[in-house]
């Protein structure tokens, strides 16, 4: 929908990129009221000569009491454009003299307050047509939106506040007006119909919707045929699943391009582990460098289900180098996960550059790695296809190892000790370097989709410390975000748990605990997943749509209440809620669970065909109905050893369930022997006959 804005400001203002460097602000001339605040992004606004304020019911109030306009300004502290405007306009004086003049300036950390972020994204999304960080608007009192962009020049930047303001003094009436069917906009974007037609899941639906999907992947470097590119590990999860399930090995062919390409490129961190955020070509080279958490508790997920379908020892590299970052960069005393490290370092000469940590120029290299370098370049790419800009290259693979040992006359364990021997020089002289800001933020989601990571990564590599980490931080959510009245808090830090959790919050971490119960077979984590289900159907649930909205009942409310269900770089919490209750269903025999998961697919069912990459959580779902789902169920004293070789096989369409003991579980009641460790595998209420080695249960197991 598109809304004709009443003044030419609105219309002419084109999103503007422009490089530029950030010098970080040593003196502390000006304090705000950001200081108070414990996120990292907005601590590092509190010495801005502009008079942010965080957004809470207090700022609001004052807003309205002022009658006077809000600039909200929303980021997160790896964003490095969101660094640019703030030293080139937040820290500038008279910018700041034109903003608090007159407005009420209100700086979001859009992790801490997603919900706010959603609102605002979609009210700039409606106005240009495109969106990013930082994300500007301007709002009237009362927090209708009236204007909004990201970056801006400085000399743009006043102009614009300067009209807008004048605007809002001489003719008010006109930005009312305009914020008026702005709101109905906003309101209409995510609102989700229920679907009076019966529900119908087949597989002709879900091959048609590949084969438009199919039409823009980009068969050279793997995924989608356009740059910049993210990573959506949702979408090869779903792809990968796909294509085992019915034998497509061209689909196979494009995933496992797919992830080797982005394992070989510059996205992936080949001295430090882990993965940036996106890359900004299309061969996966030159990375928009933060690294977030959620990307890499995801790809250890997609990569440990590929590793067992192919057994690919990059693979597994990729698992472990991933995991040993987020362990040694990324992980506090608690067992809790920060959330980013900056895209952007102090360079030589001291000030903030974009990627100063992660890149080499040739001159280093060839210092630190003598006579190794030449095969390093051939290894790396230090050569034209590695070249970034200004002499600096990002390394990237375009060779296998097989390729390079015979190439070069060596064997696998020569050059896996030069491989060795390469990281561990050049981390000496990258650690000399000043290291990226880190987001030391803790949030609910983000950790639970890292647990999932370790506990795939355990399931896979069977190695004990994975799982010992997923644990410590499954008791850490246990311990300090879980309240009393059996909600969760969003975000940590400091020892303070803070703001109410959203549907992602629950979402993610029930989805966890599901996966450490059958790595663990330890009830509580079961229990406490169906006690989270149940309260989100008490403060999220909507009864009209079937749907959950991302804020609780308890929440302020903000200009629309959001219901989020595309899935994005991070799957939408109610495609992530609908498999959890699909999974719950099946471990209590609970009706309603069912009954909700299958509504909230076929509600989506009408939009899925049109932009399939943005239901791909929800495609995954429907294989669920489309092909056969098992329950694996595994009763007896060597119940755990049996799950562990159970695990060694890619079994996408089971759920296990499993005790040592005797148990009143649906799906293990009466089925324990002392005697012996039985393994029963159901599908559609009826169950096999029981045996007791895993060879004959596989067997039992259809694709």
């Amino acid at each position: 929908m598109k809304y004709k804005i009443y003044f030419n400001l609105l219309l002419s203002i084109a999103l503007i990129s422009c490089k530029g460097e950030h010098q970080a602000n040593m003196e502390h001339k000006y304090t705000n009221a950001l200081i108070n605040e414990t996120s990292p992004y907005l601590l590092q606004h509190a010495h801005n000569p502009v008079d942010w304020h965080p957004w809470n019911n207090e700022t609001l109030d004052k807003a309205k009491a002022e009658n006077k306009l809000m600039l909200i300004s929303i980021g997160y502290a790896a964003c490095h454009w969101c660094h640019v405007m703030e030293h080139e306009s937040f820290e500038d004086s008279l910018v700041a003299q034109v903003m608090n003049k007159n407005f009420i300036n209100i700086k979001v950390d859009r992790e801490e307050r997603p919900d706010v972020d959603q609102v605002y994204m979609n009210a700039v999304q409606l106005m240009t047509g495109s969106g990013g960080w930082p994300l500007n608007a301007i709002a009237l009192p009362d927090g209708r939106p009236v204007w909004g962009g990201t970056y801006f020049k400085k000399e743009q930047w006043i102009k614009i506040l300067d009209q807008i303001s004048t605007l809002y003094e001489e003719e008010p009436e006109k930005l009312y007006e305009y914020a008026e069917k702005l709101a109905k906009g906003i309101k209409s974007i995510d609102v989700v119909q229920l679907n009076s037609e019966a529900p119908s899941f087949d597989k002709a639906y879900i091959e048609t919707t590949i084969e438009n999907w199919s039409k823009k992947f980009d068969y050279s470097f793997g995924g989608p045929n356009r740059a910049p590119k993210f990573m959506m590990p949702n979408n090869y999860h779903f792809l990968l699943r796909y294509a085992h399930q019915n034998n497509d090995t061209a689909l196979m062919d494009y995933v496992d391009l797919t992830l080797t390409k982005m394992a070989f490129g510059g996205i992936f961190d080949h001295v430090g582990g882990g993965f940036s955020r996106y890359s900004v070509d299309t061969k996966w080279h030159v990375p928009h460098f933060e690294k977030m958490l959620y990307d890499n508790a995801q790809l250890v997920s997609l990569y440990a289900d590929a590793y067992l379908l192919t057994n690919k020892a990059l693979y597994r590299d990729v698992i472990e180098e991933t995991l040993e970052f987020i362990a040694t960069e990324m992980t506090n005393e608690e067992g809790a996960f920060y959330s980013s490290l900056d895209a952007d370092s102090n360079n030589a000469q001291g000030e903030l550059e974009e990627g100063a940590f992660y890149v080499w120029t040739r001159e280093e290299l060839e210092t630190v790695l003598k006579e190794d370098f030449q095969l390093f370049s051939d290894y790396y790419s230090i050569n034209d296809y590695g070249l970034w800009e200004h002499g600096n290259y990002v390394l990237i693979r375009q060779i296998d190892d097989s390729t390079l040992i015979e190439k070069h006359n060596l064997d696998a364990v020569q050059l896996q000790e030069k491989k060795e021997l390469w990281k561990a020089k050049l981390n000496d002289l990258r650690n000399s370097r000043d290291k990226p800001r880190l987001d030391d933020k803790s949030l609910t989601s983000w950790n639970a989709l890292m647990i999932k990571g370790y506990t795939d990564a355990y399931r896979v590599l069977n190695r004990k410390e994975y799982l010992v980490s997923a644990l410590k931080n499954a008791n850490f959510i246990l311990q300090k975000q879980l309240r009393p009245d059996g909600g969760l808090n969003h975000t940590y830090k400091d020892g303070n748990s803070t703001i109410n959790g959203y549907l992602e919050d629950y979402a993610a971490t029930i989805a966890a605990f599901l996966g450490l119960y059958e790595s663990t077979l330890d009830r509580k984590w079961l229990d406490a997943s169906r006690d989270l289900a149940n309260y989100t159907f008490d403060h999220f649930f909507d009864e009209k749509s079937r749907m959950f909205f991302f804020t609780s009942d308890d929440d302020p409310s903000l200009v629309t209440r959001s219901i989020e269900y595309r899935d994005n770089v991070i799957p939408g919490s109610n495609s992530i809620m609908a498999k959890n209750l699909f999974r719950l269903a099946h471990y209590f025999d609970n009706t309603y669970f069912a009954n909700a998961a299958e509504i909230m697919l076929n509600n989506v069912k009408p939009e899925m065909q049109t932009y399939p990459s943005g239901f791909s959580n929800w495609l995954d779902l429907m294989l669920n109905y489309t092909n056969p789902f098992y329950e694996v169920a595994i009763v007896g004293t060597a119940a755990e050893e049996k799950i562990s070789e159970l695990n060694r096989s890619y079994l996408p369409n089971t759920l296990i369930a499993g005790s040592t003991k005797s148990s009143n579980m649906p799906l293990l009641e009466n089925r324990f022997n002392p005697e012996d460790t039985y393994i029963y595998v159901c599908v559609n209420k009826a169950c096999k006959l029981p045996v007791t080695q895993v060879d004959q249960a596989l067997k039992l197991i259809e694709k």
